[in-house]
């Protein structure tokens, strides 16, 4: 059993920063790709930002410049740091790792329950 827990949303205004945390827990043995995804009302969940194992990071056109994605892999968590924020980038934030669990020989995909941010003044 995995758990994906999430944390740091919230309001805040314009031009404001957050730093949302994604502390993965459970039977792991490794975690591989670790990811932050966003959903907006009305519109389809799609990527902000991506962190292999290995530290490389990718980024949705629209948030490049202003979200840094690092992780802790002691700590099986990852980050997004948020800055520069806009009303647009109001939405659920959805964090989802690739993790190997004891037993298995495979890597499955884990979301999180997803937290609100909110940006408005």
């Amino acid at each position: 059993q995995v758990r994906l827990t999430e944390s740091g949303g919230g309001l805040v205004q314009p031009g404001g920063s957050l730093r949302l945390s994604c502390a993965a827990a459970g039977s792991i043995v490794d975690i591989n790709d670790m990811s932050w995804y966003r959903r907006a009302p009305g519109k389809p969940r799609v990527m902000v930002a991506r962190i292999t194992s290995g530290g490389i990071t990718d980024y949705g056109n629209s948030v490049k410049g202003r979200f840094t994605i690092s992780r802790d892999n002691a700590l099986n968590t990852v980050y997004l740091q948020m800055d520069n924020l806009k009303p647009e980038d109001t939405a659920v934030y959805d964090c989802f790792a690739n993790i190997k669990v004891h037993g298995s020989i495979i890597y499955t995909g884990h979301w999180g329950q997803g937290t609100q941010v909110t940006v408005s003044s």
